[in-house]
C-alpha cells in the first residue's frame, strides 16, 4: 500500500465558510439597495419631477450621470426614487403571499378533510392558469396601478406556499417527536406555534427569497404594459415603457432603469441561491 496518494477532500467547514463569507457579501448589497430605496427622497441629487425641455435627452455629463427623458428630467434621480416602488413593492407582495400562503397550507394540513380538499383545489383553479396571463387579466379588470398589480400577482402566488406548507406540515406532523408533544399535553395551536412553523420556516424563507426578482421582474412587466405603475410615477417598468421608442437614438434612458432592474434581481437571486446553499444539511459542517 506504500506509494499510493490519499485523495484530498474538501472539508464541509471549508465550504461552510465560504458561503458565510458569500451570504454576507450578498446581504450588504442586498441592505444597501433597501437602505437606498427607503432614503431616495434624500439621495437625488435633482428632483425626479421636474422637467427642464431645454436640456431634454440630453447625454450623460458631470451634471447628469445617466442624462435625461424627453422632458429634461434627470434619470438618476428618477432611477433611485423608483427603486421604492419596484423594490418596496416586491417586498411587501413577497411578504404577503409568503405569510398568506403558509398559513393556508398549515390550515389545510391541520384542519379536517373537506376544508383542506376545498382549499387546495382553490389553489388548483389558480394555478391552473399561465401566472403572468391571469395577472394581466386581473390588473386590466381592476384598472392598473400599483396597489392593483400587486394585488394580481398575490392572487396567482400564494398557492406555491400554501402546497410548501401543507407538505411540509404533513411531513413533520408525522414525526416521532410531534406524537411526543401531543402526548405532553401541548395543544394544536402550541404544536403549530413550536414545533411545525420553526422547522417548515427554511423552505418558505428561501422559495421567499428566490421569489423577489421574479415578483420584481413581473410588477416591472405589468408596468411596462401600462397594467401597474402610471406616469409622473417612477417606476422601472414604466419607465422603461415609456422610453422604449428611443432606444435605437437615446439608448440612456432606456437602459438605465432596465440595468437596475438587472442589477436588483441578480442580487436577490444570489442571495436566495446562497441562503439555499447555506441551509442545506449537506454543506453542515
Amino acid at each position: 500500500m506504500t506509494g499510493q496518494r490519499i485523495p484530498t477532500v474538501r472539508k464541509p467547514k471549508v465550504r461552510k465558510n465560504n458561503l458565510r463569507l458569500k451570504l454576507a457579501f450578498l446581504a450588504c448589497l442586498a441592505l444597501l439597495l433597501l437602505l437606498a430605496s427607503f432614503f431616495s427622497e434624500y439621495l437625488t441629487p435633482y428632483d425626479p419631477y421636474l422637467q427642464d425641455l431645454t436640456i431634454a435627452k440630453a447625454p450623460p455629463s458631470s451634471e447628469h450621470w445617466l442624462g435625461t427623458d424627453r422632458y429634461g428630467r434627470d434619470m438618476l434621480s428618477r432611477v433611485i426614487a423608483g427603486s421604492r416602488t419596484s423594490i418596496f413593492a416586491s417586498l411587501l407582495l413577497v411578504g404577503f403571499i409568503a405569510v398568506f400562503g403558509s398559513l393556508i397550507g398549515i390550515l389545510c394540513a391541520r384542519s379536517g378533510k373537506w376544508l383542506d380538499t376545498f382549499l387546495m383545489r382553490t389553489a388548483d383553479l389558480f394555478l391552473a392558469f399561465p401566472g403572468l396571463v391571469f395577472a394581466l387579466a386581473v390588473a386590466a379588470v381592476l384598472g392598473g396601478g400599483v396597489h392593483n398589480a400587486i394585488f394580481a400577482l398575490a392572487a396567482i402566488s400564494w398557492p406555491k406556499y400554501a402546497r410548501l406548507s401543507r407538505s411540509q406540515t404533513l411531513a413533520i406532523s408525522a414525526l416521532p417527536f410531534m406524537q411526543a408533544a401531543r402526548m405532553g399535553g401541548c395543544g394544536s395551536l402550541q404544536l403549530v406555534w413550536r414545533h411545525v412553523l420553526p422547522n417548515i420556516s427554511g423552505p418558505i424563507l428561501v422559495t421567499a427569497m428566490l421569489d423577489i426578482g421574479t415578483m420584481m421582474m413581473e410588477l416591472a412587466g405589468l408596468s411596462f404594459l401600462g397594467l401597474g405603475a402610471k406616469p409622473p410615477i417612477p417606476e422601472w417598468g414604466s419607465m422603461m415603457s415609456e422610453t422604449r421608442n428611443l432606444l435605437p437614438t437615446q439608448p440612456w434612458i432606456t437602459l438605465a432603469p432596465g440595468f437596475a432592474i438587472f442589477f436588483s434581481v441578480m442580487v436577490f437571486n444570489l442571495l436566495g441561491d446562497t441562503v439555499r446553499d447555506y441551509l442545506d444539511p449537506k454543506n453542515r459542517g
